[in-house]
């Protein structure tokens, strides 16, 4: 999808939690602070429709970043992922021992690689990826991996814990470090996603390659507003507890190739190409690509999760 960043190149200085931070002047985070008009969206000529926001109101808590309203809401974003087949034995030795990889197969768990491009949210544009593992659900008693994921795609709830994820604005580094507890860090990330081809590109630290992906972009299905909502719970550890953050997806067009051919991945020096090979990724086995979707990101809230025997 072609579109641009914030139309001013101005920026102003607003304090998160004790850390200023820049964002585009005149935006909506400048101009509204989290409490965005919806009806303004709504005039936005990328955004279809504010009809599965309006159903969610917003709560004012307090966080690691201050004050804050939430759920985050992401009025139109494009995402891509690559997921992949890995050894569990590889993942076990990235994850945190209270998680415990899904396993589709004994000793064989999935592990992905994903773009976000943002184009109309509350903190203002941005782009993200992320290098993350499928786990069992927090505090889950026992069962099988594969009863585990076939109920989750059918109910479109799956967890996960993430490696990597580096993002392009100060912002959503702080709000997503701070207050969410990810690995975030800022670097140059180039995400273009439309109907014939999906592409990334992320910098490592000197500027050079961490990591890039082609492919062509698979066939898109459109949904109306609400018919397709699914739910991903990420794990993370905030003042050493545990907290899950869910994210609600409004799926608008989408499209899914198994076995994708065409997909040109690279690896380079950085943190998200040195975290997908620490988990020695088979194979390829599905491409997501979502050209129109919504989301909302709910803030952090404290979990338990057992510690696995």
């Amino acid at each position: 999808m072609a579109s641009t960043a914030e139309p001013t190149d101005r920026t102003v200085e607003v304090d998160l939690g004790g850390r200023l931070v820049t964002v585009p002047a005149g935006g909506l985070y400048d101009r509204f602070r989290m409490d965005t008009d919806l009806d303004e969206v709504a005039r936005d000529p990328r955004v279809g429709s504010v009809d599965f926001f309006r159903r969610l109101p917003k709560t004012r808590v307090d966080s690691r970043i201050g004050p804050t309203l939430t759920p985050n809401f992401y009025y139109r974003v494009a995402t891509t992922r690559l997921t992949m087949l890995a050894p569990a034995k590889a993942i076990r030795a990235r994850l945190p021992k209270e998680l415990d990889p899904l396993e589709i197969a004994p000793g064989l768990g999935i592990v992905s690689v994903m773009t976000f491009r943002y184009d109309v949210c509350d903190i203002d544009f941005y782009t993200e990826a992320a290098v993350g593992i499928a786990v069992r659900p927090a505090r889950h008693g026992g069962g099988r991996g594969l009863l585990d994921l076939v109920t989750g795609l059918r109910n479109d709830a799956l967890h996960s814990y993430v490696l990597a994820l580096p993002v392009s604005t100060e912002i959503a580094q702080v709000r997503g470090h701070d207050g969410y507890g990810f690995p975030k860090w800022v670097t140059r990330l180039e995400v273009d996603i439309d109907t014939e081809r999906t592409s990334a590109r992320i910098a490592d630290d000197q500027g050079g390659l961490d990591l890039a992906l082609s492919a062509p972009t698979p066939t898109q299905t459109a949904r109306p507003t609400g018919a397709h909502v699914s739910t991903l719970t990420s794990y993370t550890t905030i003042d050493g507890a545990w907290h899950s953050t869910t994210s609600q997806i409004n799926t608008l067009s989408t499209g899914t190739t198994r076995f994708p051919r065409g997909l040109d991945l690279r690896l380079g020096a950085g943190r998200m190409s040195e975290s997908l090979r620490s988990l020695k990724p088979i194979g390829t086995i599905q491409l997501d690509v979502t050209t129109e979707g919504q989301l909302a990101l709910h803030m952090p809230v404290p979990t338990s999760v057992r510690v696995r025997s």
